[in-house]
């Protein structure tokens, strides 16, 4: 199975109980500053990495670079250039209820409207059936690397279903789940919201003691070995091998790691995007545009000579291009690794500053443990319970869902969305559980850091605001039948003055390094898809450089920033939705278009 058991880390669980104990709690009351969560390090990592600053540069190269998505206009940066998240209005739906192309509205929010949004049970005035996840390829199968050297790939359109095609003419697919922030992930330990990036990394894919490949090659002593690859507290090396091979995110269906490697081993580092020359990671190797140094060569520094110097081809590929998926997962995870936001108000509340809350402020506080029981699902300085810190607990069981921070909290019906209660990529199950039917619906609970701006909420996308967050939990939950409620959900109690103070609350969880993008969440120029070209209602403009009938793409602008920020912060989601901040006042508000 591919989840691992508490054997597989209980050295670390029997040293450092107290430590999580106490990790738990701040001396202002409820969870502890960020500067107190657990950490455990990979381990094993000395064996393939030999600098970790070249790694976590190669890490943020290849996060940013449109040139890793077949087309050459995607980069996992693209699902989450914003707070960590998306922040994408159009072509953005998936799920029974949604139609292709179409722009997100205020008046769209809730997907589940009530007659009376304080009680689940009244009248159910609309339930759009859909999710607010995150365009990405078109359905397309492989057929090959360009040989004149364009990164985008020779590719062939594939039977595409309805939800992505409007008049016969292709559209982006979009993600079944909405896109969380990678910022604090490292924490988790698991990722995904059905957690199926798991904490052993194998090298290659996400699913950890599942895949028992060889996903390695080792040169040692003149001599070719394939090895296993097996490191714990890694799920954001095992995370980061999703996507980029997905046919739905990043990949053409049949694109393999080492084709990946091939192109990218070719490409000028963010060859078609800006760097800041005082970027915190990349400005000393800052070209404006692109890099100063190949992916070759931060290959080589990051990683140790046996991984990457034999000097005959293997099956075709060099060992650098047959080892392309490990390196891919362990640069991306130690960049992310940096990127902890731990300078909130909040922490500097716990840390002793007591003018850092507002009186208003501290009263959510106190709801958020009392009358709110939000503690319950997010607890811990992460403010979560997926997170080593809740995790690392005595009284921890390996098969119980909850105690790994996954809850049925009634957001969608069962029958909608599996969550935990799934296969992996090899045919077993995500969770192991004890009891049939224990994980069905259930769901990582994500952390609460910079909540105010990585809207919509919940793994459907599925809420506008932190006003009807706050409103789903008053109520209980939209779908509470079925045993679609974890521990505590069905008994919330929040007064009107409860939700507004929580809502103040919620919004001292955000760090302005990331509300102005200042270093370490400073990063290159993105250049995003953000929906399609209409040249009238409902018909789609034919991109006719693409694959024949591939709808033609609009273009947003995400500025680069450099380790100073920007001037202006972060716009959420429910302003993007009012139109405010698009007179530059916000940044990302995704009026500046561009050419990829």
């Amino acid at each position: 199975m591919n989840y691992q058991p508490l054997p597989r880390w209980f050295l670390v669980a029997v040293l450092l109980p107290q430590t999580a104990l106490l990790a738990q709690r701040g001396p202002g009351g409820g969870p502890g500053p960020l500067s107190n969560a657990i950490l455990p390090a990979s381990s094993g990592l000395s064996i393939y990495v030999q600098d970790n600053n070249a790694l976590v540069a190669l890490g943020k190269a290849l996060f940013w670079d449109v040139q890793a998505g077949s087309d050459g206009r995607l980069a996992c940066a693209s699902c989450h250039f914003h707070a960590g998240a998306d922040h994408r209005i159009q072509n953005q739906l998936s799920g029974a209820a949604a139609s292709p192309n179409v722009s997100l509205q205020l008046s769209d929010f809730p997907f589940h409207q009530l007659s009376d949004p304080n009680n689940n049970r009244s009248t159910v005035v609309s339930d759009k059936r859909q999710v607010a996840g995150s365009q990405g390829q078109v359905h397309r199968q492989f057929l090959g690397l360009d040989p004149a050297g364009s990164t985008f790939e020779i590719a062939a359109n594939l039977s595409t279903p309805e939800l992505f095609s409007l008049g016969g003419v292709n559209t982006r697919q979009t993600t079944s789940r909405n896109s969380p922030s990678v910022i604090n992930a490292v924490f988790n330990f698991r990722n995904f919201w059905d957690g199926r990036a798991n904490n052993v990394f194998t090298g290659a894919t996400p699913f950890g003691a599942s895949d028992t490949a060889l996903n390695a090659y080792t040169y040692q002593d003149q001599k070719l070995t394939q090895a296993a690859v097996r490191i714990t507290n890694a799920s954001l090396a095992s995370q980061a091998t999703g996507p980029a091979l997905s046919e739905i995110e990043m990949s053409f269906a049949g694109r393999t790691w080492q084709d990946l490697g091939r192109k990218l081993l070719t490409v000028t580092p963010l060859g078609r995007q800006t760097v800041a020359g005082d970027d915190s990671v990349l400005g000393p190797i800052s070209n404006g545009t692109g890099l100063s140094i190949s992916y070759a060569s931060l290959i080589q520094s990051a990683f140790e000579p046996a991984y990457w110097s034999a000097p005959d081809p293997i099956a075709g590929y060099s060992q650098m291009e047959q080892n392309f998926g490990l390196f891919w997962g362990l640069a991306i995870q130690a960049y992310a690794s940096t990127l902890i936001s731990d300078n909130t108000r909040f922490d500097q509340f716990q840390l002793g500053n007591r003018q850092a809350l507002t009186t208003l402020e501290q009263q959510g506080l106190q709801v958020f443990g009392a009358n709110g029981q939000c503690n319950t699902c997010h607890s811990g300085p992460e403010f979560t319970a997926s997170a080593y810190t809740s995790i690392l607990r005595p009284q921890t069981q390996a098969n119980d869902p909850q105690d790994f921070g996954f809850f049925r909290t009634g957001v969608t019906p069962l029958a909608d969305d599996p969550g935990l209660n799934a296969n992996d990529g090899f045919g077993l199950p995500l969770f192991p559980a004890a009891r049939a039917g224990q994980p069905a619906g259930a769901f990582k609970t994500p952390g609460l850091r910079n909540v105010e701006l990585t809207g919509p909420y919940f793994h459907d996308g599925g809420q506008a605001t932190l006003e009807q967050v706050v409103d789903f939990y008053g109520r209980n939950g939209d779908f509470p039948a079925g045993g679609n409620l974890g521990p505590g959900i069905g008994r919330i109690r929040l007064s009107a003055s409860d939700k507004t103070a929580l809502v103040a609350f919620l919004k001292s969880l955000t760090d302005d390094r990331v509300k102005y993008e200042r270093a370490p969440f400073d990063h290159p120029s993105l250049c995003v898809p953000a929906g399609h070209v209409e040249v009238s209602p409902g018909v789609l403009q034919v991109d006719s450089s693409q694959p024949a009938l591939s709808a033609a793409d609009k273009y947003a602008l995400i500025p680069v920033s450099g380790k100073g920020g920007l001037g202006s912060p972060l716009q959420t989601w429910d302003e993007l939705l009012r139109g405010v901040g698009s007179d530059g006042s916000r940044a990302h508000s995704l009026a500046e278009s561009c050419v990829p």
